[in-house]
């Protein structure tokens, strides 16, 4: 194996810039060359490796960044409302409280009950693509992420939570700017930002869960709203509130970046594009595929919680982790030809929903809303090309697309 030319220091350094955000894959790689794990500084590690993050993930002992940890790593965190909201959620939570959360909500989303949905979600992708026609005759170019890959996701998880359509923009623009608060290193501007929407979502729970009780409905917030009045001991106001942060951001934002992505990589490879429009068993390969290459997690922290061991290495007490999920999603050690685009990968197995208890609840809705909305898209608009760069987020934890403008037709 060649020398790193980046410390492991460096590299990480690199991938907090602009250009490394852009495009980290490069730096990941020279992660991978210190070696799984490698050492970042005292007590931390940085892990690559396919086995080693899967083991990580599943270790009961390698806990999750809770408030107690942020209290240790992050002073003065508690000022922030877009830090405490997450905190309060089943995304930032360990056992025992973290089963308690998850159990309210993950009746819905089995995959029998996910399966339920999939002529709602094909209607609504169906209602999109209309909306699309007019720009797709006229000539005109669409950004198909504000048109099509955050509006469909942001639709679904509505409807499953009982709010309104004409709200959904509002939604997107808003749990956007809460989100970057989880992002590891965001400025004291977008910190702002971020506390700013979560106040304004914080008033918007609260106005909605007060309706739910006066008129309770069949969704998610009348649900979690009659579970809060009835045992509140299960669901304090806090994780209520916490729980339908979480439920809205990754319900759309994490599938809307899959979408896009998985449009870049139809229009990148035209057989498989082809093979999308015309075959239907066709569709699951392709979106695990664009989970592997292009993930929507990059990145997730474990903290140990008493001394132990991962896959050999000596973990003390207090060792914080870095699980670099993109990296291990390329692993050569677990993928042949792991940078290649290959939906008939067999043993295709992505970590890119994670592993172990908190593996992602919504993963059976996002890869059916996936496997629905591309090779409908396709199909629609077969000629569709780009009509400029496609834009990142300015992100490193959850990295996806801000923006992609294309011509829908010739």
């Amino acid at each position: 194996m060649t020398q790193p030319t980046m410390s492991v220091r460096e590299a990480l350094t690199a991938l907090a810039t602009p250009e490394g955000r852009r495009d980290p894959y490069p730096l990941y790689e020279v992660l991978r060359g210190h070696g799984d794990p490698a050492r970042s500084g005292p007590g931390r590690l940085v892990v690559t490796g396919y086995r080693t993050c899967s083991l990580a993930l599943r270790d009961n002992t390698l806990l999750v960044p809770d408030s107690t940890a942020y209290d240790e790593t992050r002073p003065g965190w508690r000022r922030h409302s877009s830090l405490r909201g997450f905190t309060d959620s089943m995304l930032f939570s360990n056992p025992p409280d973290h089963g308690r959360l998850r159990a309210l909500v993950g009746f819905a989303f089995t995959p029998p009950r996910v399966g339920e949905l999939r002529s709602v979600i094909e209607g609504m992708a169906d209602r999109l693509l209309d909306r699309l026609a007019g720009p797709a005759a006229r000539g005109e170019p669409v950004d198909l992420v504000e048109e099509f890959a955050a509006r469909l996701p942001m639709a679904v998880i509505s409807t499953m939570l009982g709010f309104p359509e004409r709200d959904e923009r509002w939604f997107r623009e808003t749990a956007a700017a809460v989100a970057v608060s989880t992002d590891g290193m965001p400025d004291e501007t977008a910190m702002a930002r971020a506390d700013s929407a979560m106040d304004a979502l914080t008033a918007y729970f609260g106005k909605v869960t007060g309706e739910r009780r006066e008129q309770p409905g069949g969704d998610l917030v009348t649900h979690l709203t009659r579970v809060r009045d009835a045992t509140p001991q299960r669901l304090s106001e806090a994780e209520l509130m916490g729980n339908l942060m979480v439920l809205l951001t990754a319900g759309f934002e994490t599938t809307s970046f899959l979408i896009a992505h998985g449009v870049l990589l139809a229009l990148a490879h035209p057989d498989h594009a082809r093979r999308l429009r015309t075959d239907p068993d066709f569709a699951p390969g392709f979106v695990e595929e664009a989970l592997r290459m292009e993930p929507p997690v990059h990145l997730t922290s474990r903290l140990a919680s008493a001394d132990t061991e991962l896959d050999g290495t000596a973990l003390p007490r207090g060792t914080r982790l870095t699980l670099v999920l993109a990296a291990a999603n390329r692993d050569p050690e677990r993928f042949i030809d792991p940078h290649r685009f290959v939906p008939d990968r067999p043993g295709n197995q992505s970590l890119s929903f994670g592993a172990g208890g908190h593996f992602c609840l919504g993963a059976p809705l996002a890869r059916l809303e996936a496997a629905i909305a591309l090779p409908r898209l396709l199909r629609r608009f077969p000629s569709m090309r780009t009509a400029g760069a496609p834009v990142h987020r300015d992100r490193r934890v959850v990295r996806g697309l801000a923006r992609m403008p294309l011509y829908l037709a010739d």
